[in-house]
């Protein structure tokens, strides 16, 4: 798997940097492949943060997921991927992610991951 995604992901400035605030992004039409299998994986993303110096670009970010679309990984490491990623360009105050994949064969699935900055 490429290295190279979190290179499109574009900050910019948290204008109230001295107040503790949540961001929260939904992406519901998140895409990988299961590296087994072959077949497609669907899923929910809920993004929630509260920024430090930096927000994420929204475009960037969709561009950002839409790289996974042909890339064969287990819900667990594209969650953990991703967490790793985003708290490596914003280094947010705290981040939670909420990877909600969608049925198959009867089962779903749904990972979270958290970042808590040391203060």
């Amino acid at each position: 798997m490429s290295d190279n995604f979190r290179e499109l992901l574009e900050t910019f400035d948290n204008q109230f940097p001295q107040r503790d605030y949540e961001i929260e992004i939904v992406c519901p039409e998140f895409t990988s492949v299961c590296p087994k299998t072959g077949q497609p994986d669907f899923g929910v993303l809920t993004f929630s943060y509260t920024p430090e110096a930096k927000c994420v670009e929204l475009k960037s970010l969709k561009m950002y997921l839409q790289q996974f679309r042909n890339e064969g990984i287990f819900y667990e490491n594209v969650t953990n991927r991703i967490l790793d990623d985003l708290v490596a360009v914003l280094a947010p105050r705290r981040m939670k992610l909420v990877a909600a994949f969608s049925a198959r064969g009867g089962i779903t699935t749904n990972i979270t991951v958290t970042h808590e900055a040391d203060r």
